[in-house]
């Protein structure tokens, strides 16, 4: 078995996580793309060492910054953790806001194995993407229909497997579903509500050194590390660099992560599987819980 919790950001997930994890003497798998970079911590709003001492984590804090973990890699060390925690008779909580690494475990997406080829990316980048995706077009037609003509990353990955493994994308992409049950629980939150929790973690991200942190990764590692131009990191990039004054970063933090909140939303509501519960229920913890114990009677009862 598998619980997921998953739902736009600061919709409180991981502290719902960890008292479902803590009732159920379990551990959390979690499903974020930049809490599993090093250093990263205040700006992704990872949990604390205390909190990770409640309940074990896994899958923060494995990889340098300037090391990449593709979905790939995340998908497969993911899914050994799972079925490690399933010989153990533990039912693992896979807990995040990243869509893609959701859907990669639950649904056992097929990836192409292939790593960034930087040599070809950069002959690539050097075409207009219409040029890339007519090339599309010639060598895998299926992949191009699903592709939007305006969308370089897409388009110039599936030339890059196209032309590393000499087999289309769309012919080593699918899904193979995991044998286990999952439930999925989402978590939704109105727009106004919403607003006010973001706002609120930006400040909490201030108070607790947010500023400090940014400043440390720039000195450390550079300016032009691209995890610095992710949300939170880049607007308070700007405000040390003195383009903009703190007051804007901290505007331009909250616009910014109400709308990535917006896409995750989106993403999320397309998946019928998943179960929402409103975030702002005073009851929230009771009503996933007694859900999650539905779900596991009838699965072990079968």
């Amino acid at each position: 078995m598998l619980i997921a919790i998953c739902g736009a950001t600061a919709t409180g997930k991981s502290g719902l996580a960890l008292a479902v994890a803590q009732r159920l003497g379990s551990a959390i798998v979690s499903a974020d793309s930049r809490q599993v970079y090093r250093k990263f911590d205040i700006g992704t709003a990872k949990p604390s060492v205390a909190e990770q001492q409640l309940v074990p984590h896994y899958l923060i804090d494995i990889c340098d910054p300037t090391e990449t973990l593709t979905v790939a890699d995340y998908q497969q060390q993911a899914q050994a953790l799972i079925n490690q925690m399933h010989q153990q008779g533990d039912i693992p909580l896979l807990v995040g806001g990243t869509g893609l690494y959701i859907k990669a475990v639950t649904r056992g997406l097929k990836i192409p194995r292939v790593a960034p080829q930087m040599e070809l990316r950069s002959q690539l980048y050097s075409l207009a993407q219409t040029q890339l995706y007519q090339m599309l077009q010639q060598v895998d037609l299926s992949a191009a229909a699903k592709i939007h003509p305006n969308d370089p990353v897409r388009t110039l990955r599936a030339l890059e497997v196209f032309y590393v493994t000499g087999r289309p994308i769309s012919e080593q992409q699918g899904e193979n579903p995991p044998d286990y049950p999952i439930l999925q629980i989402g978590l939704d939150c109105d727009r106004a509500h919403l607003t006010h929790r973001i706002e609120q973690r930006t400040e909490q991200m201030l108070a607790a050194g947010w500023e400090a942190e940014v400043k440390f990764l720039c000195e450390k590692y550079g300016k032009d590390l691209p995890l610095l131009d992710t949300l939170g990191y880049r607007e308070m990039k700007q405000y040390l660099a003195g383009e903009i004054s703190l007051k804007e970063a901290k505007e331009l933090t909250v616009l910014h992560t109400r709308q990535f909140a917006k896409r995750q939303v989106t993403w999320f509501r397309a998946y019928s599987e998943i179960e929402w519960f409103d975030a702002e229920s005073s009851d929230l913890l009771e009503k996933v819980w007694k859900r999650v114990q539905e779900f596991v009677k009838s699965k072990k009862s079968k």
